[in-house]
């Protein structure tokens, strides 16, 4: 039998921070299947449809831009660090512009990851 493991990403995982997996699953099926699609894009080091950086909220912070069901949708992640990509939140967006509050949501967990991250590697 012929070894297949060359064919085979090796694929970085992804953790969800704080409630971001829930709210999620609170989307619509096709948002939540858009979403994963393009965090398995990521994960295999690919660029996603549509995204733009975040860098105010930290270093290597990305939004990933989601239109369905006629709304906008999206998930601010963070796949700099080499062990794993970063889903700090997941929202749907209600305004042009992006509410305070959704992006205050994603620079707390930003920062709680990287303090997080400082204390393993101490």
């Amino acid at each position: 039998m012929p070894d297949l493991a060359y064919n085979t990403p090796t694929l970085k995982p992804v953790h969800f921070w704080g409630t971001s997996r829930e709210d999620l699953r609170k989307l619509g099926e096709d948002v939540r299947e858009t979403i994963g699609f393009q965090l398995y894009k990521v994960q295999q080091g690919l660029p996603t449809d549509d995204w733009k950086p975040m860098s105010g909220l930290g270093a290597g912070v990305s939004e990933l831009r989601v239109s369905a069901e006629g709304q906008a949708y999206r998930a601010v992640y963070v796949a700099k660090f080499s062990e794993a990509i970063y889903v700090l939140h997941v929202f749907e967006k209600k305004a042009r512009k992006t509410s305070r509050h959704d992006v205050a949501i994603a620079r707390q967990r930003y920062q709680q990851l990287v303090q997080g991250r400082k204390v393993r590697i101490a």
